[in-house]
């Protein structure tokens, strides 16, 4: 019996957006802070219904062989059995958990 490959699930900011991704390959990177995400899955075009939050991000990815997530981006990795929707989400503030500090941009 052959094990299959592990899909992780990715949760993390970007752009006061939160980012659901599923990917096969996940890594600390050389680049000191960050994470590397390759090998991103999307769903199959298999059904009628289509989702257009999985298509902009499919097209907001494509061509993307490697991502560099900064580590203090990350909401949450999971190793999962299946394959869910990537969607980009509104994060919603008035949690408990107190955001990393961020230098703030110039104008």
């Amino acid at each position: 019996m052959s094990k299959r490959d592990p899909i992780y699930k990715v949760i993390f900011l970007n752009q006061g957006q939160v980012y659901e991704m599923y990917a096969k390959q996940i890594f600390q990177s050389d680049l000191w802070g960050f994470l590397e995400v390759e090998e991103f899955v999307f769903g199959e075009r298999t059904q009628v219904v289509v989702d257009p939050s999985e298509e902009k991000l499919k097209a907001q990815f494509d061509g993307v062989v490697r991502s560099f997530v900064p580590m203090h981006a990350i909401i949450r990795i999971d190793e999962v059995e299946r394959l869910g929707t990537p969607k980009i989400s509104e994060a919603k503030g008035g949690g408990n958990v107190m955001p990393f500090p961020m230098p703030m941009p110039d104008k």
